[in-house]
């Protein structure tokens, strides 16, 4: 067989060279759906409509300590502003079906057609709904007023619960939800393991991969254990060599991203759930960055 001089049969590299092209391509299409979660705090409507443009989905938190309002609140301003809004519904912040209700009727006014159901993080419930499965009844049992629903997933261990109730937990709500947003891994082939692993548990939902935005290292370090993400980045911090990819000055979410691998061909990734903490603006030039790079090589 006819070889170059480096041993490399002809022909072989192009195709190496066109797959990661490929790939590269795709990843640039899901940084290009990407998500940002916001914290709803004071300025931060302000600093998006700055920063932001509108053909970016936003997502807003709930704080376990001010309740839904805040997050009800920001979620209509940034829609009059022309952004699509996903806010984060915490069943243990809403007290009954009555609520349940007229928190849908309240969202759907403003053209809210997509929430994201979780727990919460309060210790004690509002009301009758400790868990987001019994939320997500509510809405059924309401005619499903949301066309599109999302659910937590987590790659690694949930910092409060056992492995074993989280998958069961997950089965069981994704009969009433239509995607997944995973908690953030720093390990991208654990994510990649994990989401085939839901697809072969039969649960065939499109996964929204959780990661950081460009924050500075500082802020991630404090906010890693409030948001549960304590026990990765401790992982992370112990491998000096695999930490350096990500800290170069700030975070970068690249090698999260270009990690992934095969599992991001097909339908099984919908796009990436930013994690911003709030610094859109770092977040949003990281984005543009990616997306011009990707289309310079092209």
């Amino acid at each position: 067989m006819d070889r170059s001089p480096q041993g490399v049969v002809p022909g072989r590299k192009r195709v190496t060279a066109t797959a990661a092209s490929g790939h590269a391509a795709r990843v640039a299409e899901l940084v290009g759906r990407s998500r940002f979660e916001i914290l709803p705090l004071d300025g931060i409507e302000e600093r998006v409509h700055a920063v932001v443009p509108r053909d970016v989905t936003l997502t807003v938190t709930a704080s376990p300590t001010k309740g839904l309002e805040p997050t009800l609140a920001l979620a209509e301003a940034l829609v009059g502003q022309g952004y699509t809004v996903v806010p984060h519904l915490s069943a243990r912040l809403v007290a009954d079906a009555s609520e349940a209700a007229e928190i849908a009727e309240r969202l759907r006014a403003v053209g809210i057609g997509d929430v994201f159901v979780v727990a919460g993080d309060p210790e004690e419930p509002k009301g009758r709904f400790h868990g987001a499965l019994e939320l997500l009844e509510a809405f059924e049992e309401l005619g499903r007023p949301f066309p599109e629903i999302g659910i937590a997933g987590y790659p690694e261990t949930h910092p409060l619960i056992e492995d074993e109730t989280v998958i069961a937990a997950m089965l069981a709500k994704a009969r009433h939800a239509t995607y997944i947003t995973s908690q953030v891994c720093f390990d991208p082939a654990v994510t990649a393991r994990w989401i085939e692993e839901v697809w072969e548990r039969g649960t065939r939902l499109p996964v929204y991969i959780g990661v950081p935005g460009a924050v500075s290292r500082a802020k991630l370090l404090r906010v890693s254990t409030r948001i549960g993400i304590g026990d990765s980045l401790r992982y992370l911090r112990k491998n000096g060599s695999f930490a350096s990819r990500f800290f170069r000055g700030g975070f970068s979410p690249d090698p999260l991203v270009d990690g992934l691998g095969p599992v991001l061909a097909g339908d099984r990734v919908a796009g990436f759930h930013v994690f911003t903490f709030n610094d859109v603006e770092d977040t949003e030039r990281w984005r543009r960055e990616r997306l011009g790079s990707t289309a310079a090589r092209s």
